[in-house]
């Protein structure tokens, strides 16, 4: 199951519905309980931020979030120290720009 169709049954069982037959709970169901309700509506709205968190990092370039090496490090201050643009050096190091300058601000190369 992926988080669009968990997403979808949350919000059924969240509208007093039941996700496989479409029918309305009776009155005394639990999913009819306010406090229930509330914490399904809430379950649902965790799980839109986590969709809209999961399409955000499928944008990112492969390395963001991953630690930098000292190889790594070696070889962005060696392509900056040589000019090539920051744009340029981020495609390389497949992370952010400003992944690229945040490391380069650490090493004195820019200013923060």
């Amino acid at each position: 199951m992926n988080a669009s169709e968990a997403l979808g049954i949350v919000r059924a069982l969240a509208s007093g519905v039941d996700p496989v037959t479409g029918d309305a709970f009776p009155a005394e169901s639990a999913y009819q309980r306010a406090q229930i309700v509330r914490a399904l509506y809430e379950a649902a709205s965790a799980l839109e931020r986590s969709a809209r968190f999961e399409r955000k990092r499928a944008q990112l370039p492969p390395n963001t979030g991953v630690a930098w090496t000292e190889e790594e490090d070696r070889r962005l201050l060696a392509a900056f120290d040589a000019g090539r643009a920051l744009g340029e050096v981020a495609a390389e190091h497949e992370r952010t720009q400003g992944a690229i300058r945040a490391r380069l601000v650490k090493y004195g190369r820019l200013a923060a």
